[in-house]
């Protein structure tokens, strides 16, 4: 972790990481784990690729670089199986930002919308 993400991620937020779908054609996912964070509300409207919009729900800031959209994010945390049920909401958008104090770990926003 860099000195920087050291003192400004210190909240925490579960993602579920999705794997698919059943064999009921349903979304599956991962066991949920916790990452460190930071994180901001803002509704407005964002765009992913062209002629794809959504809403903007959350932005979470993190060192942590595994994440994909259709992957579930909750700020706090859970250890619900199910991230529907714990009330996550979908990722629908990812920023990378460089690293520019140390160059030890890149910075991510994950953007959440509905």
């Amino acid at each position: 972790m860099s000195s920087v993400a050291n003192w400004s991620y210190t909240a925490q937020a579960t993602i579920w990481r999705s794997i698919g779908t059943d064999e009921w054609n349903k979304p599956s996912f991962a066991a949920p784990f916790t990452i460190a964070c930071d994180y901001g509300g803002d509704s407005k409207r964002g765009n992913a690729d062209v002629g794809r919009e959504f809403v903007v729900k959350d932005t979470v800031w993190t060192e942590y670089a595994e994440a994909k959209e259709g992957d579930y994010l909750l700020i706090g945390v859970s250890t619900e199986a199910n991230p529907i049920d714990a009330g996550a909401d979908e990722i629908k958008h990812i920023i990378r930002y460089a690293d520019t104090f140390d160059r030890v770990a890149d910075d991510y926003a994950l953007i959440t919308g509905v």
